[in-house]
């Protein structure tokens, strides 16, 4: 936006139906450097700011925060940016309240990038960032995710990607290369060869950390009213198997003692909000025997993000001891499974 300021606010304005738009802060960088997501102010316009999320790549061979880099990453993120596109101009106007996300207000494909304009979360009750989540919020969370998933069952991923989930195998084999040798490794691809086969495919977020949820108010709230949530980063959407998410944004929240304790009942609860949610949504649908197969994959779903993590940044704080029993429960179903 820097080299064509006032163009890029005049366009921000016409898209957003006000007559000036001012640059506001600087919301955050993007990941490794892809440009940068700015609050622009808006005058006489049906709202008073929106957020322009501006991808303007550094190009192959760019430093990458843990050492990562080269055409291959490259290439994935500009893919991701492509997919983020894809999303908010064909599927995102699908979601409903109960798994918001921001309106899109427009978009500009450049010459060197794009731009997104959204609705600003903040100014649409949505202001609140965590670290840690109170009961409220990680119900409100999961609730999303189930909502979510329900919402796209069985929908085809197009545009988006085919699997999704940034850290699928098919896109990180220089992380797998780099494991350390042993059972994980031997059974990344059987691993994944699991999760893709699930019979019920939905959309699944890709991204599902705590970071990319907006929260309500916590003093807005009424005594017996839980929270609201959006979610935002919908860069490593596409298909897949919804427990994905689910673990992954368990491991984003909890800690070792916190998961130990916890997260058999959480995904129990995320699992009641998935069949009221495929009630509401697709009653045609066997529930049932969508939780029973997705139960059956959540050890998969640890076991997956587990063999990311461990080519990625091998001892990482998400490599928990709770996430190394699901693993090992893994391999030891695949190991025996009958020939």
């Amino acid at each position: 936006m820097d080299k064509q300021t006032d163009i890029a606010l005049d366009w921000v304005a016409a898209m957003a139906g006000a007559e000036r738009a001012t640059l506001g802060e600087r919301v955050q960088s993007l990941w490794s450097g892809y440009g940068e997501i700015r609050r622009v102010h808006l005058a006489a316009g049906p709202v008073a700011s929106v957020i322009v999320k501006h991808v303007r790549p550094p190009g192959p061979g760019h430093g990458h925060p843990r050492g990562w880099s080269g055409d291959r990453s490259h290439a994935r993120k500009l893919r991701s940016y492509e997919v983020e596109l894809a999303w908010y101009q064909t599927w995102a106007a699908r979601c409903h309240a109960g798994c918001r996300v921001p309106r899109c207000v427009g978009v500009d494909q450049l010459a060197d990038g794009l731009v997104l304009v959204l609705e600003d979360l903040d100014e649409a009750g949505f202001p609140g960032r965590r670290g840690g989540l109170d009961d409220a919020e990680l119900d409100a969370c999961l609730r999303w995710l189930a909502a979510f998933h329900a919402r796209f069952m069985g929908d085809e991923p197009r545009g988006l990607w085919p699997v999704g989930t940034y850290w699928h195998l098919e896109t990180r084999p220089d992380e797998l290369a780099v494991m350390r040798p042993g059972a994980l490794r031997d059974a990344a691809a059987a691993i994944d060869e699991r999760l893709n086969a699930c019979v019920h495919q939905t959309l699944v977020h890709g991204d599902a950390k705590v970071a990319n949820f907006c929260f309500d108010r916590r003093e807005a709230r009424g005594p017996h009213s839980g929270a609201r949530v959006a979610a935002v980063d919908f860069q490593y959407v596409g298909g897949g198997c919804g427990v994905k998410d689910v673990a992954y944004f368990l491991g984003s929240c909890l800690s070792e003692r916190q998961l130990e304790r916890r997260a058999d009942a959480l995904t129990d609860a995320y699992f009641g909000h998935l069949r009221a949610a495929l009630r509401r949504e697709r009653p045609e649908l066997d529930a049932e025997a969508i939780e029973r197969e997705w139960r059956s994959l959540c050890m998969f779903a640890w076991a997956d993000f587990e063999r990311f993590l461990a080519g990625w940044s091998p001892g990482h704080a998400k490599q928990t001891g709770f996430s190394a029993r699901m693993t090992h429960a893994a391999l030891h179903a695949l190991a025996h499974e009958a020939p």
